[in-house]
């Protein structure tokens, strides 16, 4: 009896795992609804999605494996992959709209769906309520509108967020701050007004910070200065005002800065020029005043430093020439008199980078008299 019965077993417990791993029917009727609001005409990404197991071979869709849900969805616009490969297109074509019915996949904990360019509508607002095991949701490059959920920040387990280059409005929700481990964050490119929240700097884990190119108004947060794990702010391109908090200088890992074409006043702190991680600043196109501090020394290393279109006044700085390292480097358009120091980085610009200020003389401009 033993000898007929045992070798069953095996073949026993590969049905029951298979079947513990099949698709419920619940979650393909999901993705079939998500599927129907959508048309990608092109590289027919959607014709494998057949069969009853959602967890083989439907393109884009991983299941977990120890119960059988949809755990990550996965369809990217942009990519090697071997479909677009295989069309012979650079990049693909979706349009359509996000289906609330993605929030009955309540296991799900990847969502990228990037990159399609004609996607339209709103983010369903239920994603930041029945997603409670979301850690990614990736979803630029597309034609989103409306405002980000109100509730963002009860998705708890976000570690990325990416709205980027979208069309969506209203203001960035003070309920994303308390998203402890989001690590990062990038709304560029959109239409979002209003100011950024001042408690930002309560997004401890974040280590990019990217919000260029808004609408986003008021002041910085001085907050963002005690995020000891921020290595990249971008906030250009928006109508942020008022004064760079000198706190952002003693950051200990902020490698880049941007805060470019805004209506920023006062001065520049020196603290930020002083930082030795702090290897690309771009802080042109402001209102920004007063001298540049000279406060550069042999550890000092800027891959870019541009200060062009200010109000600044003064000298242009000497101690710059002891710096290791100084690639772009533009003050032009400025307020700055006197003559030009000799020495790296000067000898080597072209007359753009000092051109435009009020009484510069010296190589690459004209000899002083």
């Amino acid at each position: 009896m033993s000898t007929f019965f045992m070798p069953l077993l095996p073949v026993l417990f590969l049905c029951l795992f298979h079947t513990a791993i099949s698709c419920p029917a619940s979650d393909r009727a999901a993705l079939l609804d998500f599927k129907a609001s959508l048309s990608e005409p092109y590289l027919g990404i959607f014709t494998s999605w057949t069969g009853t197991d959602c967890c083989t071979n439907w393109y884009g869709v991983n299941c977990d494996p120890t119960n059988g849900r949809v755990a990550d969805i996965t369809l990217r616009g942009e990519s090697e992959d071997p479909i677009l490969v295989r069309s012979g297109r650079m990049s693909g074509l979706m349009s359509g709209k996000l289906s609330s019915s993605i929030c009955k996949l309540d296991r799900l904990t990847n969502l990228v769906v990037a990159d399609w360019k004609q996607i339209t509508g709103p983010l369903p607002e239920c994603i930041a309520t029945s997603l409670p095991m979301l850690r990614i949701l990736d979803l630029p490059g597309n034609r989103l509108t409306g405002q980000i959920p109100s509730s963002i920040g009860k998705l708890s387990h976000l570690t990325v967020l990416n709205l980027a280059d979208n069309q969506l409005t209203g203001k960035i929700p003070a309920s994303l701050t308390a998203m402890s481990d989001l690590k990062h964050l990038d709304l560029t490119n959109n239409c979002l007004s209003d100011s950024i929240p001042s408690d930002f700097g309560n997004l401890k884990m974040l280590s990019r910070a990217l919000l260029a190119r808004n609408q986003l108004s008021g002041s910085i947060p001085s907050s963002i200065g005690n995020m000891n794990r921020l290595a990249d702010l971008d906030l250009g391109g928006n109508k942020l005002s008022g004064s760079i908090p000198s706190n952002l200088g003693s950051m200990p890992v902020l490698s880049s800065l941007y805060l470019d074409d805004n209506k920023l006043s006062g001065n520049i702190p020196a603290t930020l020029l002083q930082s030795k991680g702090l290897g690309m600043l771009n802080l042109s196109r402001n209102a920004l005043s007063g001298e540049i501090p000279d406060v550069f020394d042999s550890k000092s290393y800027f891959m870019v430093l541009d200060l062009s279109y200010n109000k600044l006044s003064g000298h242009v700085p000497h101690s710059l020439t002891s710096a290791a390292y100084v690639g772009h480097l533009d003050l032009s358009h400025n307020h700055l008199c006197g003559t030009i120091p000799t020495g790296s980085p000067y000898d080597h610009l072209e007359a753009t980078s000092l051109a435009g200020n009020a009484c510069l003389c010296g190589f690459p401009l004209s000899k002083c008299e």
